[in-house]
């Protein structure tokens, strides 16, 4: 086979020409190269390529210039496992064939039947859909295949993954005989290989993948952690990796959105896909990304499927792979088109085994990792937050300000103000800032009966990370009313009140208290931050010697025992626990800066 360099070379005709040149490709991609003579022949092929590689226009333009008639039938099929790639591929054939009289219909689930019916009376030439809704209308007999000349399955291994392999036997089944049959995909698993000796006739096998598939351009990180893949244990990566876009895998579906949820509430711009979503927000979903407005797309390898994020710079394992096939897939989402890019795995004790598979099979090793410490974790931030503050530091000051400073610096208490300082003006502005109020129908937790000290607010941010600009959630009918800190000592002739008490709340015990340095702000900073809690589902925070009780919301407690199972505080296990509150010690000390967000 001679190597083609350019699209000239394909000898294409004059419409499709003028098509690729709108469209803009330069020259042909590899596989481009490898496959279109041969498709353009009437072969039946194998092709095993990556994603990313520009496989749909190898098939869609010799099918498009060569295979398909002017008669207004179906003439080419395409099979995709999911509607979002579905209508990717259909949007490539549109586009490749404007000047060619290419109808091009979209056959998916969760769409009108009768519109689709409608568009395939009107004299559509390619259809491209998915195998349930295809099958379906095959037996209805709404889809005419007599006329057929090209049968494309467009990733054939994962079709099978997802369950397909009945459907696609039964649609290949009822095809004519003589139609010619293409198949791309990644890997070439036996499921594969039997299905392609069953419908094919004597196919040219192009590997440019083959088995030892380990796409260029994309560097491999595990980092081990005990957890695995845990909220805290991302935004930890994402603090050090720094990925400007990402998309998150995760193994189900439920993991998606409170992987989204952890993200959202850290600050970053994320939105999550799964099966359960409903079509109108995925599209609103599937139009962020097209605007540049999710930075972090967290999806199950079923609902990634067809998706581009074209500013995407990293994917991130959060659950990592069950199988090599799949991290092939997943990873090959970035590093395309010749663009360079990495694969993230957060590693747990349960994932070795799937690692080392990986290794064998496809000769992958990611460059090994650890997680940092709970203390070198604080100090990464301390240092952090050292650094902006010299920085915004920076610009004039006053000469009455400096003087005062001098002076402030030579006194006894000096560490002690400079940390008053600190915690007044830095702390608490970085604690309004980092989670913006969600609204809720749950009534807030009850003010303290004390005095309050209302902390203002500061235009810097303490991260000195910029803020980020966040999509909106939905329309709010009034502004949400300021919250503030309420710091109260209890009365130790007065009854103690637990945080159970709260309408709607739950008590949670943590195994740390003053004897560990716990301070009230920095619990709420954590159930907020890495608990994945809104400030109206966190009450009243009592420290106290040993332990540490905290009032939540009752829907969250479940999670947060999940998720917090392996935090540390200053190096102590927090192992929470719902308290007894019928046995806990009663105590006269005070209790120490217990915390609520009230609104006035």
């Amino acid at each position: 086979m001679s190597e083609v360099q350019t699209f000239e070379s394909f000898g294409l005709s004059e419409p499709v020409r003028r098509a690729v040149a709108e469209v803009g490709y330069p020259t042909p991609t590899p596989v481009q190269q490898a496959t279109f003579q041969t498709i353009a022949e009437g072969k039946d092929v194998i092709v095993q390529s990556r994603t990313g590689s520009g496989k749909t226009a190898a098939f869609a333009l010799p099918l498009i210039d060569r295979v398909i008639k002017p008669a207004r039938n179906v003439q080419v099929m395409v099979l995709c496992p999911t509607r979002e790639l579905a209508l990717q591929v259909a949007g490539e054939f549109e586009r490749l064939g404007k000047y060619s009289e290419l109808g091009v219909t979209p056959i998916y689930g969760g769409a009108g039947m009768q519109q689709q019916i409608d568009a395939l009376k009107a004299g559509a030439k390619v259809v491209v859909g998915t195998p349930g809704r295809m099958l379906d209308h095959l037996r209805r007999k709404t889809l005419d295949v007599s006329n057929l000349r090209a049968i494309v399955l467009d990733e054939g291994d994962e079709m099978l993954s997802m369950g397909f392999a009945e459907e696609l036997n039964a649609i290949l089944g009822m095809l004519p005989k003589g139609r010619q049959a293409l198949i791309f995909s990644a890997t070439m698993p036996d499921a594969m290989s039997r299905m392609a000796a069953r419908h094919q006739r004597e196919p040219v096998t192009i590997a440019l993948s083959s088995d030892n598939v380990a796409p260029s351009g994309i560097e491999h990180h595990a980092y081990f952690s005990a957890s695995g893949g845990s909220v805290p244990d991302l935004l930890k990566v994402l603090e050090i990796e720094k990925p400007k876009a990402a998309l998150v895998f995760c193994n189900t579906k439920a993991e998606t959105e409170l992987v989204a949820r952890g993200l959202q509430n850290a600050g970053y711009r994320a939105e999550y896909l799964n099966g359960d979503l409903a079509q109108n927000d995925r599209e609103r979903v599937m139009g962020l990304l097209r605007e540049e407005r999710v930075d972090f797309l967290v999806a199950t390898d079923v609902a990634a499927r067809g998706i581009d994020v074209p500013h995407l710079s990293h994917v991130i394992h959060c659950g990592f792979p069950e199988s090599p096939e799949a991290y092939v897939h997943r990873s090959g989402r970035t590093g395309r088109a010749g663009r360079t890019g990495t694969a993230i795995s957060l590693i747990g004790p349960h994932d070795i085994g799937n690692l080392y598979l990986l290794r064998l099979t496809y000769g992958i090793r990611p460059i090994e990792r650890t997680l940092p410490s709970a203390a070198e974790n604080r100090t990464r931030i301390e240092a952090a937050r050292v650094e902006s503050l010299v920085a915004a530091a920076s610009g004039k000051v006053s000469d009455d300000a400096l003087v005062l400073a001098k002076r402030l610096l030579t006194h006894d208490d000096a560490e002690r103000a400079v940390a008053w300082l600190v915690d007044r003006f830095v702390m608490g502005v970085r604690e309004e800032e980092a989670m913006p109020p969600v609204p809720s129908e749950r009534p807030s937790a009850p003010a303290a009966v004390a005095a309050a000290a209302e902390a203002p607010a500061r235009e810097p941010r303490a991260n000195g990370r910029p803020p980020r600009e966040r999509a909106p959630r939905r329309e709010r009918a009034e502004p949400e009313p300021e919250r503030k800190i309420e710091v109260h000592h209890a009365d130790p002739k007065a009854p103690e009140a637990t945080p159970g008490e709260e309408v709607g709340m739950e008590s949670l015990e943590l195994a740390v208290g003053r004897r560990e340095g716990v301070r009230a702000g920095e619990v709420a900073r954590l159930l907020r931050d890495v608990g994945l809690l809104a400030k109206s589902e966190v009450g009243r925070i009592h420290v106290r010697d040993r332990v540490t009780l905290v009032s939540v919301s009752a829907e969250k407690i479940d999670e947060l025992l999940e998720v917090l199972a392996d935090v540390k505080y200053n190096d102590v296990p927090v192992a929470p626990k719902r308290a007894d509150v019928a046995s806990a010690p009663e105590t006269a000390a005070p209790v120490i800066a217990a915390e609520t967000a009230t609104a006035d």
